[in-house]
């Protein structure tokens, strides 16, 4: 079943610190056409450069993940794109007035509850998911990260974190479907061992770090003129370390808040892949370099299979239907029947051919210097295809016709001329039910896609047998 686009119903903005610059910025979703992804842009800078969401465009992972491009750089993405991803946006320009996404409460949650303040609107263009086929892997012996990824008809992703801590200990999270991010996931907070955070604080390098924004995990007894230290630096007298666990006994929202947190940098860092993925994500010990490096295997995966995505046709066997079989079955003739022969068929897809030639009727006028197949013939061609696999479901196929009800996802990839051979693949989009046959058809030239369409027809008996009329005249 087709899945159409998604922006927002109009722009919204958040407010808050860059966890590293502690400069308070605004940030606002905007609303964008069909096919643009996301895209950040620096309002406060001259010319208001635009900064693809794009693994290529990361320049640094050390404290979260960073993108640059035509002379500007966005930090800490990840948590925002998280946001987008979780609800299932697929256009959006994110403006910013300062270097850095805001850390709000070091979560997803207060992106998407503004997402949802504003609404969405569902656009006229196709989602195109990348669906993986095959496993992938990546490791970082390193870092001893590893992660896997295997075919699955949906986005699913499983974390393990282990520290080598009491207090964390070996995590596992899990999440089924994107429909799980909101409740399961979002509002899972960053988090920091208490020495990691002295050793940042020591170098100046969050600014806007306070006890709000992040979980810090106590892992070894803390000295009182540690806990003074702390008390100044986040300017609160009420800063207590029960022994080992938790600064300030914050309330995790689940036992395993961490290792969903982690979960939730990898939904963010692999929307810079640039397109919905269906796979099952496996991750072992997984940080902002290993999500980066193993988004980047997926874009050449998907860059390698665009390259290589020619679809082989035996045009020389024998066809299943030739020119007399198919005049049996459509009610077309000259100059309108558009399907020469089927080659094969199955219970759910079809493969019929059209030939090309300068003799077609309608070259006398459109460009007669410059002679083009018509897309409107295009989509009648595919649709005589989707005719004979729907007449091929009903007994006595002369009696019936088919009528469409509905066009969708239409596109012209590249002109079709004459000499051409246009080879149609056409496939079920669900099952055959009152009549109703829903197909999405894929028109190649040579192995690769010119046209597409997801076409609905309605098979109607609107002949009798001769007999039969016989008897109602008689």
């Amino acid at each position: 079943m087709s899945v159409k686009q998604r922006t927002l119903k109009q722009a919204v903005s958040i407010s808050g610190v860059g966890l590293h610059t502690g400069k308070q910025v605004n940030l606002t979703f905007v609303p964008a056409p069909e096919n643009h992804g996301y895209k950040f842009q620096r309002v406060d800078m001259p010319g208001n450069p635009i900064i693809d969401a794009d693994v290529d465009n990361v320049v640094d992972t050390s404290r979260g993940t960073t993108l640059e491009q035509n002379g500007a750089r966005v930090h800490t993405t990840e948590h925002v794109l998280a946001a987008l991803v979780g609800m299932e946006v697929d256009n959006c320009l994110i403006q910013l007035d300062g270097p850095e996404m805001p850390i709000m409460d070091g979560s997803s949650m207060p992106f998407i509850k503004v997402i949802e303040a504003t609404g969405i609107v569902e656009q006229n263009a196709e989602r195109e998911y990348f669906v993986l086929t095959e496993n992938l892997t990546f490791e970082d012996p390193v870092k001893k990260v590893e992660m896997l990824a295997v075919p699955q008809d949906a986005f699913r992703t499983t974390v393990m974190v282990d520290y080598n801590s009491d207090v964390l200990g070996t995590q596992h999270a899990s999440m089924y479907t994107l429909n799980e991010f909101k409740s399961e996931i979002a509002m899972c907070r960053t988090f920091v061992f208490l020495h990691e955070l002295e050793a940042l604080l020591a170098h100046n390098l969050i600014k806007g770090g306070d006890m709000n924004n992040a979980i810090v995990l106590v892992d070894k007894e803390v000295a009182p003129e540690k806990i003074a230290h702390l008390k100044k630096v986040f300017n609160k007298e009420d800063v207590e370390v029960k022994g080992r666990g938790v600064l300030n006994n914050t309330t995790l929202h689940f036992f395993n808040e961490p290792a969903r947190h982690k979960l939730l940098d990898i939904v963010g860092d692999l929307a810079l892949v640039g397109v919905p993925l269906k796979m099952h994500v496996l991750a072992a010990r997984p940080g902002h370099a290993g999500n980066v490096a193993f988004a980047k295997k997926i874009k050449e995966l998907i860059k390698s299979k665009k390259k290589n995505n020619l679809v082989h046709f035996d045009l020389a066997k024998k066809p299943l239907y030739d020119i007399n079989d198919i005049t049996k079955m459509l009610p077309h003739r000259y100059p309108f029947l558009m399907v020469d022969k089927v080659m094969e068929m199955d219970a759910n897809s079809i493969v019929g051919v059209k030939n090309i030639t300068l003799n077609e009727p309608f070259f006398t006028g459109h460009f007669p210097d410059n002679p083009v197949f018509p897309g409107v013939m295009q989509i009648e061609a595919m649709a005589q295809v989707g005719g004979i696999f729907a007449l091929s479901q009903v007994p006595d196929p002369e009696y019936y016709s088919t009528y469409f009800m509905k066009i969708d996802g239409v596109k012209f990839k590249q002109k079709v001329i004459p000499g051409d051979t246009i080879v149609f693949r056409l496939t079920l989009e669900s099952p055959i039910r009152r009549g109703l046959v829903n197909m999405r058809g894929i028109g190649y030239v040579n192995g690769k896609e010119v046209v597409e369409a997801v076409m609905l027809a309605q098979v109607i008996k609107d002949k009798l047998p001769k007999e039969a009329n016989t008897a109602v005249t008689a």
